[in-house]
């Protein structure tokens, strides 16, 4: 997700700002002992992220509340050990924060822009975030490369066309959980037939937070059956399965001759 403001990495930085503040004490009840980890992100976010053009400056004030633990509090949905997607990861929200307070689910960030894939993978590093993988390219691409059991968006694009880039990421049951907002069920409402067709068995919004955060983060939950993305993206899997096997045949093939040579 990009919170930019739509001012230049250098004018941003040139803005005096405020800076994120003390974390809530909610973040110690959800981060528990990656606590240390979460405010060093959120600085982060505060620094570099502004600097860069990730962050809206106006944005870092309340970082904690509208950013980090808006996020983090998706890990309520996650089964455990589960496989996630972040879609247009951007500064690493949602994907970041919930990788720091699941530490059992696997997180990938998945980003098109090398400016946000470097600054990913400089903070996966500084934190040494052994469950998280940054990926760079665009969800369309990744079908039959990538099958997970969730996909996170937010403030990515509508959710039609946010479904159509990350349902077929998903493994049959999966679910996509879309950080919506005030929209959330107006865009559910628009999206129902789309969705059905995209292998949708089940959709709602939810609140997720309550009781922990000041405001709960509205969320669509989107779940699939048997062929997440539908038709032409179980096709698309086929095809980048058969790929992958050609490729695979190949290689052994090609080994199989060089180890004949060799004997000779």
């Amino acid at each position: 997700m990009d919170t930019e403001s739509g001012a230049p990495g250098g004018e941003a930085a040139a803005e005096s700002v405020e800076g994120p503040g003390e974390a809530p004490a909610a973040a110690r009840a959800i981060f528990g002992d990656r606590f240390e980890s979460a405010v060093r992100y959120t600085e982060l976010l505060a620094t570099a992220g502004v600097q860069r053009g990730l962050i809206g400056p106006r944005e870092v004030p309340r970082l904690w509340d509208r950013h980090v633990l808006n996020c983090a509090v998706l890990a309520e949905l996650l089964p455990t050990g589960a496989s996630l997607c972040d879609v247009g990861s951007g500064a690493g929200l949602p994907g970041i924060p919930v990788a720091l307070a699941r530490p059992d689910v696997s997180v990938t960030l998945l980003e098109p822009l090398l400016r946000r894939t470097t600054f990913l993978e400089e903070v996966v590093r500084e934190l040494g975030l052994e469950n998280v993988t940054v990926l760079r390219g665009r969800a369309e691409e990744m079908i039959g490369k990538i099958a997970v059991d969730v996909v996170t968006a937010r403030a990515v694009a509508p959710l039609d066309r946010l479904a159509g880039w990350g349902m077929p990421l998903l493994r049959p049951h999966g679910q996509m959980l879309a950080l919506k907002g005030d929209t959330a069920e107006q865009e559910l409402a628009e999206n129902r037939a789309g969705l059905a067709k995209l292998g949708a068995v089940e959709s709602s919004v939810i609140s997720v937070g309550e009781g922990t955060l000041e405001t709960s983060t509205r969320v669509i939950q989107v779940k699939a059956g048997e062929s997440p993305g539908g038709v032409k993206a179980a096709t698309r899997r086929a095809k980048a399965a058969r790929a992958g096997r050609a490729a695979t045949a190949g290689k052994s093939a090609e080994r199989g001759r060089g180890a004949g040579r060799r004997r000779r």
